[in-house]
């Protein structure tokens, strides 16, 4: 008997199949996206040899009757093939920029990355060996002769009770057999009756759990069906050097739990897959010392954890002068604890920034806590007002919890909380003075907030949808700024990222992003939502309009027009639409115009994950004072990212 896996499958299982899940990256305000890493696919093979335990049928006289089924057993395979290197309709990979959303701030948050598209492919084979009978004792048996001649012996069942069952309730287990209750039925039909409720096990991936009738007297018309729930006996993690085993074999006991299930060790399986810090997997999983006990031996190749980008680009405000420079470093498994410290470096002629971000663990469902912070100092080099000798400096550290909800290879949920504490300064003429609203006498803005996150991530074949919801609470605590009027240290607000990327015909990628700030009242500058720039609106200057509350959505198509195989490059055209509208709260007049709109082209270079370079031109349809003194303001915008190791 052979029964196609996922569909309908039994004790005798034979199925192919094909899982699909995805790989991603990220949205930033103000900032260039991201280059994600891409593996290479790794082979994965789980072997499964269970033996089920039976009874032996042991007939008696009289009116009560003991039943039971011939022993027997089944061998099996199960291989998991993974490839990562995953193309879009024809080869192409999605960007990381395409995939990854930011928090507010655009610091100190974990971003959401959402995988695109990897296949795996998991083939099962099962065979069935029951014992059967001598033909030669037939033969030579005259009485065996004449019961072949006679009809079976039949009893009737009222009503059946389990015994070792959790993963299903004994309402569902009798739903199943139902149809042997209460009518004449023979041993045969009792050997289908355990047979059924060990399909319904194995169809629900308990490779090695099922049903046995164990010898008993019938009495009442009452059968006790022995439920054998297998699980793992032991887990063994080999092949890692930095990566302490701990790490893979935690992630592994969450779905190893009794009763063992072979869709919940794949899946757990795909996640380590995609974990950046695992290059190559593999897991054999073999009959251990008792049937419905199984070992686990997973081997591991660990990924290099560290990597390093230069990047330049025009996304800076011309005021601290548009041309920017840096290098992000990130090692992803620092002390072998799978922790992260990561670290950027960006320089104008105008300013300089450096931020730092370490996260660890705290528990197998990839909970981390982290902790950030950074300081920009900047100086106004645009004229007229470089003569006048206008400074700012600004610091920030930030206390974050981060905690999965819901995580599978094609869903995340996530929740996450912050404490964030942000200083700024600005001077004129060498002497400390407010110019900024909110600001005391001393030209310092000092913020307490607690931030409260929601993230969600949804992918299949053809599309990865993400989204991240963030409510701020701004405290009057730790000498935060406190005045009469807003705005000050104390505030409300929401807001909204959620970003689309689409796989369209002819190897066309649809992008659609969209971002929302709400403030009931007046907020200061570092908390306020801008317009405008690289990332945001392109035809205007970076955060050309910079509000209490603003809206923004953006489209793009990404076409391709060159492919160079030898080297995994590919030529993108990209046209695109932005547009955003910009208010205040408070009682604050609006700026006129409060509305962006631009069109434009965009040419994009991508090479594998090494490099990424692109132009941008964009026309306002919206007119707003400009000094077109930078590409910027006359609507050109170019990013170059480049990955050395």
């Amino acid at each position: 008997m052979a029964i196609e896996f996922l569909q309908r499958s039994g004790p005798i299982l034979s199925a192919f199949f094909t899982i699909v899940a995805t790989a991603s990256g990220a949205i930033a305000q103000n900032a260039r996206a991201e280059v994600p890493n891409e593996k290479s696919l790794r082979d994965l093979r789980v072997n499964n040899v269970p033996a089920m335990p039976s009874g032996q049928a042991s007939p008696t006289t009289g009116s009560a009757r003991t039943v039971g089924v011939k022993e027997r057993s089944w061998t099996g395979t199960l291989f998991l093939r993974k490839s990562l290197r995953f193309p879009i309709a024809s080869e192409e990979a999605f960007e990381e920029e395409d995939l990854r959303i930011t928090s507010i701030s655009g610091r100190g948050q974990r971003p959401l990355t959402p995988t695109l598209r990897a296949c795996k492919t998991i083939c099962v084979s099962f065979k069935e060996e029951r014992s059967q009978p001598s033909t030669e004792a037939s033969t030579n048996n005259p009485s065996a002769r004449a019961n072949e001649d006679t009809p079976p012996e039949t009893f009737i069942i009222e009503r059946f009770e389990f015994e070792g069952n959790t993963a299903f309730s004994a309402e569902k287990l009798s739903e199943e057999l139902a149809e042997f209750v209460g009518k004449a039925i023979a041993f045969a039909q009792l050997l289908q009756a355990e047979a059924k409720i060990t399909e319904l096990y194995v169809d629900a991936g308990y490779i090695n759990s099922g049903a046995i009738i164990p010898a008993q007297t019938l009495t009442d018309g009452t059968v006790t069906v022995q439920i054998i729930e297998g699980g793992i006996e032991d887990l063994k993690v080999t092949g890692t050097r930095r990566l302490r085993n701990n790490y893979v074999r935690s992630r592994l006991d969450l779905a190893a739990r009794a009763p063992l299930n072979q869709n919940k060790i794949v899946e757990a399986l795909q996640l380590l897959v995609l974990d950046p810090r695992i290059e190559n997997i593999s897991a054999d999983l073999s009959a251990g010392s008792r049937p419905e006990l199984s070992l686990l031996e997973v081997t591991v190749a660990e990924a290099n954890p560290f990597t390093a980008e230069l990047f330049v680009d025009n996304g800076r405000a011309p005021s601290v002068g548009s041309f920017r420079r840096g290098i992000r470093l990130n090692h992803a498994n620092l002390l072998g604890f799978g922790d992260t410290l990561s670290a950027s470096y960006t320089n104008t002629e105008g300013s300089n920034a450096l931020d730092l971000n370490y996260s660890i663990p705290v528990n197998a469902r990839n909970g981390t806590i982290s902790i950030g912070g950074g300081f920009t100092d900047t100086e106004v080099i645009e004229p007229p007002f470089d003569r006048v000798d206008i400074t700012g400096d600004s610091r920030y550290l930030e206390f974050g919890l981060r905690q999965p909800i819901v995580q599978s290879p094609t869903k995340e949920l996530v929740l996450g909380l912050t404490f964030a504490r942000q200083e700024s300064q600005t001077s004129l003429l060498g002497e400390d003075f407010p110019l900024s609203p909110g600001a005391d006498e001393d030209g310092e803005t000092k913020v307490s907030a607690i931030r409260f996150f929601q993230e969600w991530t949804g992918r299949n074949r053809s599309q990865v949808f993400a989204a991240r919801s963030q409510f701020s609470l701004g405290i009057g605590a730790f000498d935060a700024t406190v005045n009469s009027e807003p705005p000050d240290g104390r505030f409300f607000s929401w807001r909204g990222q959620a970003q689309l990327v689409r796989r369209l015909p002819a190897d066309s990628l649809l992008v659609v992003r969209s971002d929302v700030q709400l403030a009931p009242r007046a907020i200061v500058p570092l908390e306020q939502f801008g317009l405008g720039g690289l990332g945001s609106i392109r035809g205007y200057r970076q955060d050309v309009l910079l509000t209490d509350n603003g809206a923004f959505a953006s489209a793009e198509w990404r076409v391709p027009v060159l492919k160079v195989e030898k080297i995994e490059g590919v030529l993108q055209v990209a046209p695109f639409v932005d547009a955003g509208v910009a208010w205040n709260s408070s009682e604050r007049p609006d700026p006129d115009p409060n509305t962006a709109i631009g069109i434009g082209l965009g040419l994009q270079w991508q090479m594998a994950d090494k490099l990424r370079a692109r132009i941008d031109w964009g026309f306002p349809l919206i007119d707003v004072d400009s000094r077109d003194r930078t590409w910027q303001e006359n609507g050109f915008y170019f990013s170059v990212d480049f990955k050395p190791f």
